[in-house]
């Protein structure tokens, strides 16, 4: 290349190519082999030696955690190559700030030659990288189109009653003839319909979870590892039993869904932008729902009463009532399972909340066997860790030498949880 000064160097090349859904299985000039071809044609030229090859097939410019990118970085990190080549900056990535920290930070900081062949781009000339942050910009600008496009498309099939998942709901099953349609699973159906029956009678989450392991069925994780389906059979590696212990998340997951009243439900979480992979969850109100796209489980009545129990049993929040400020902070002195916040009712008037109490999460979901209630209520527990903080603050206030026992104190606790 034009402007680039020779060096005497030994390059171990290490040669990248990338493929996305995007770019279409029909385009040939995008291809892997394409690519490769593309890529070791150059590298002969050059007379040097291509030391590894990384592909990523099927995966978008916009994500950096690609199995084999990931892999070059660790291999850049240990002195296994120092020249990275691609097709074109596009291969490299679609993201404008990803792609600037590897080109201007990352790469100069491991003495990386980095070249993309088609764009005339060399980090050894400097020239030529110039212009190399409006490319990135453009092929951003490609991304973020395409990615409109499709999240379009999606929401025009979904909008029509079209099932997008990848994998059924449980106690649904894809349609052989239409995989856009659900079908009732006969094999676990009777499981919703009973979680449902349980919910309707009163019984809470945790019960239903009891029951359902005394049942020794299967989650709905392990069921769909049973059926074949990828990604779930890691979850229970090692601990078989695993497979047979509902959590509370699941019931309550299937009792919230619309799914089981025949309804199609989407758009539950919302990402702050294309770059962001952090998504928040929407409130069920929130949830986009499409009606009777399928044969419902339960009822619409019987899925709406299920709701309006639901909604009685949650605790009030920030509304002059009960805020758990303990949330994810006290723990189970036997099993050392989070303790969890939960409205006890007066007995006589169910109507009316006597207090707030902390109970065992684990003694809720699992019962005796696994340990027990460790009752404290709420105010019980403020006022214990208050006068605390009262007599470490007088303590203070009064000797000096008592605020370094209390930091000794602490960093002592601090190490022995360490």
């Amino acid at each position: 290349m034009a402007g680039i000064k020779e060096e005497k160097k030994i390059y171990l090349v290490g040669i990248y190519c990338r493929l996305s859904k995007d770019d279409g299985t029909d385009n040939e000039s995008a291809s892997i082999a394409t690519q490769k071809s593309i890529l070791t044609d150059y590298v002969k030229k050059q007379g040097w030696h291509i030391a590894k090859t990384y592909v990523d097939d099927g995966y978008s410019g916009t994500n950096f955690q690609r199995p084999s990118f990931q892999n070059m970085i660790k291999d850049i990190e240990s002195g296994l190559i120092n020249c990275v080549i691609t097709k074109d900056l596009s291969r490299l990535g679609r993201n404008y700030l990803d792609c600037g920290l590897y080109l201007e930070v990352f790469f100069p900081e491991h003495n990386v030659r980095y070249i993309a062949v088609n764009d005339g781009v060399d980090t050894l000339n400097k020239s030529a990288m110039d212009i190399t942050p409006f490319r990135n910009i453009l092929n951003e600008m490609y991304a973020a189109d395409i990615s409109v496009k499709i999240k379009s498309a999606y929401r025009a099939r979904f909008q029509q009653g079209k099932f997008m998942g990848t994998t059924a709901p449980y106690g649904y099953i894809k349609d052989p003839a239409d995989h856009n349609h659900l079908l009732i699973d006969d094999k676990v159906a009777h499981v919703v319909k009973e979680i449902f029956d349980l919910a309707l009678k009163g019984n809470g989450v945790a019960k239903i979870c009891r029951h359902l392991n005394k049942q020794h069925i299967l989650r709905p994780a392990a069921y769909a590892a049973e059926r074949g389906e990828t990604g779930f059979e890691r979850h229970f590696e090692g601990n078989e039993d695993k497979r047979y212990i509902w959590s509370g998340n699941s019931v309550r997951s299937i009792l919230r869904s619309p799914i089981y009243a025949g309804n199609l439900v989407g758009y539950k979480r919302i990402a702050a932008n294309m770059k962001s992979k952090k998504r928040s969850s929407k409130l069920p109100e929130e949830w986009e729902v499409i009606p009777n796209t399928h044969e419902g489980i339960v009822t619409q009545e019987e899925f709406d009463i299920v709701q309006q129990l639901i909604t009685s049993r949650r605790l009030p929040q920030n509304k002059g009532g009960f805020v758990n400020i303990f949330a994810g902070v006290i723990k189970c002195v036997d099993c050392g399972c989070a303790l969890r916040a939960m409205n006890v009712h007066r007995r006589k008037r169910p109507e009316i909340i006597d207090c707030v109490q902390y109970s065992c999460n684990n003694y809720a979901r699992n019962g005796r066997s696994e340990c027990s209630a460790h009752n404290i209520e709420a105010r019980d527990l403020f006022n214990a860790v208050l006068a605390d903080i009262n007599c470490f603050a007088d303590m203070a206030v009064n000797d000096e030498k008592a605020v370094r026992a209390i930091e000794k104190r602490l960093t002592e606790t601090d190490q022995s949880r360490a």
